[in-house]
């Protein structure tokens, strides 16, 4: 039997999906607290899109480790608009973290930079190296998309990656639709950036970003426009950490400069390999931070942020529009038949056929 979703609040959106956080509740009466997003109705006339998405998004299913939001159902509502229903994280995403820092002219702890990023290496090592449940090939997967505000934090101080059955998808719209991926430029990595075939490296690159930008408190790839923070991300040019941050020690910065080389092969190889070396840097450096410390921050940007909800208008109207479309949802999980109907739509060959689908997720370019 399916659930039936309910909408308590609107959290927030962006240029790709809107986010509410909702209740699942079984014909049992079990309920079950879910994040609810909703793709943009205008993202879903894109056929490509909606054809990549679907493919990702069945794979999400499959990705189930303590770094990583668990999907629990893809859905669809009678007017074509696409739903995905995941693991509700009850805290704020590091895009926030990041902003409060900042707004108090202070930048994260070295630590904690540290450990957050950490915690995202065991993620996304999870996810590259992820076999076929039924086959046991290897799946290739790479989020593409690794950015703040795809990094969720608990309050309990747990670090989630979000978003998988979202980023390949976007990939194909930032050509025909510049304007709705404009904020992910600046996270690319140089072989993206050229067009060129990525692998599980392009993630590595973005975890340098990140570090960079923590410990400097400054963006590193951004500029007017999006044609020219693509070509700051082609010529991969970093400006020294230490120079900004007399808290990052060199052996810290030529970590990030390893994990920010232009040339893949010259970047650690894997995010394990980069969550080694971060956790060898705090062990030799008698750093202790637990997620007892995040858990810290968590709350207190936390209450800063619901303290600006309270203040902000609610679409209540939109709400209930959205509500009442969920109580007539179409799992595609449960129903092979509307994946069928979604492959005519779209004109995907491969949106059935699995075994094809792990084996061309790699072939993006």
């Amino acid at each position: 039997m399916q659930a039936r979703y309910t909408i308590l609040e609107r959290l927030g959106g962006g240029g790709q999906a809107e986010v509410f956080r909702g209740v699942a509740e079984s014909m049992q009466g079990f309920k079950k607290p879910v994040a609810i997003k909703r793709v943009l109705p205008n993202l879903t006339s894109n056929s490509k899109f909606v054809a990549m998405f679907l493919d990702e998004a069945r794979l999400s299913l499959n990705l189930q480790h303590t770094n990583i939001v668990q999907v629990f159902d893809i859905s669809k509502a009678p007017d074509g608009t696409y739903f995905l229903v995941m693991e509700f994280v009850n805290g704020c995403d590091l895009k926030h973290l990041i902003e409060r820092s900042n707004a108090r002219g202070r930048r994260l702890e070295v630590a904690h930079t540290i450990h957050l990023i950490i915690e995202c290496c065991k993620g996304l090592s999870y996810a590259h190296t992820l076999e076929h449940p039924e086959t046991g090939a290897p799946l290739h997967i790479v989020h593409r998309d690794i950015s703040p505000p795809n990094i969720m934090v608990s309050h309990n101080g747990e670090v989630k990656v979000v978003d998988f059955g979202l980023a390949k998808a976007n990939s194909q719209i930032e050509i025909t639709d510049p304007g709705v991926v404009k904020g992910k430029f600046a996270y690319l990595s140089p072989e993206a950036a050229s067009g060129l075939t990525v692998d599980h490296r392009t993630d590595v690159f973005a975890l340098g970003i990140l570090l960079w930008e923590m410990f400097t408190g400054r963006r590193l790839f951004y500029a007017d426009t999006p044609l020219q923070t693509v070509e700051m991300v082609r010529r991969a040019r970093v400006p020294s950490i230490t120079a900004q941050n007399t808290s990052v020690t060199p052996e810290l910065e030529d970590i990030v400069r390893m994990a920010l080389a232009r040339d893949p092969e010259q970047r650690y190889q894997s995010a394990a390999d980069l969550g080694d070396a971060l956790a060898q840097y705090l062990f030799s450096n008698s750093l202790k931070v637990t997620s007892r410390d995040i858990a810290t921050l968590v709350r207190e940007t936390k209450q800063e942020l619901e303290r600006a909800r309270k203040s902000a208008p609610q679409a209540s109207l939109v709400d209930a529009l959205i509500t009442d479309e969920l109580a007539r949802l179409t799992s595609l999980v449960d129903a092979p038949e509307a994946f069928a109907a979604a492959q005519e739509i779209t004109g995907s060959t491969e949106l059935i056929d699995t075994a094809a689908w792990a084996n061309d997720l790699v072939d993006d370019k």
